[in-house]
């Protein structure tokens, strides 16, 4: 044989070897997609049967609740107003409230200023035990400033600005109490003085030996 002739029987056996390849690749893939086919038709099944047997399940469990009484069916139907009445509040706890009023009253032993809304809800409250005085300083009227300011703030932090002083007692931190609130950047509305004044009622103690 020629060398020519050598050379076309190689080429062909190479296109022989080559068509065999792609022959199994191809058969390699169909198999592939036929494994793939059966895999989703499974997972198909198993999700309807899975279902049927939900449904199956509902009617069964919805039998198996227990009966409320009256007196149960009740209590639970209270129970959600108040989480609504709850919710409320919590709301309502964010609103700012423009006007108030403050209560002032000055003793001699100590010196006590609440600050409420319109309807007397107490917004904010001091005294000079919170502020940290003790004893016979109490009853100053530096410490009568500091509770002031101090409740002054807290009722600022909620919106307040505008406020009507009530003042009640005879002690020494009447005057710096109401300063103290207006030093503090709120707006002094009115001023009324809320002593009691006794019109010959008690029998009053007996006189000091001095």
């Amino acid at each position: 044989m020629s060398e020519d002739a050598v050379k076309a029987e190689a080429v062909k056996q190479e296109a022989v070897e080559e068509e065999a390849v792609k022959a199994k690749a191809a058969k390699k893939e169909v198999v592939k997609e036929k494994a793939a086919k059966t895999a989703k038709a499974d997972v198909a099944k198993k999700a309807a049967a899975k279902a049927d047997v939900a449904e199956q399940s509902e009617p069964a469990v919805a039998e198996e609740k227990p009966v409320l009484s009256e007196a149960a069916a009740v209590m639970a139907e209270g129970e959600e107003p108040a989480k609504a009445t709850d919710a409320a509040k919590k709301k309502g706890k964010g609103k700012s409230i423009p006007a108030g009023i403050a209560f002032v009253r000055s003793t001699f032993n100590n010196t006590l200023v609440s600050i409420a809304d319109a309807r007397g809800g107490v917004i904010a409250w001091s005294s000079a035990g919170k502020a940290g005085f003790k004893g016979s300083r109490k009853s100053t009227a530096f410490a009568a400033t500091m509770v002031a300011q101090d409740a002054a703030r807290q009722a600022m932090s909620k919106g307040m600005h505008e406020v009507e002083v009530r003042i009640q007692g005879a002690g020494a931190g009447r005057e710096s109490a109401v300063r103290a609130i207006q030093s503090a950047g709120m707006q002094i509305t009115l001023l009324k003085d809320c002593t009691p004044i006794p019109h010959n009622g008690c029998r009053p103690r007996k006189r000091r030996r001095v």
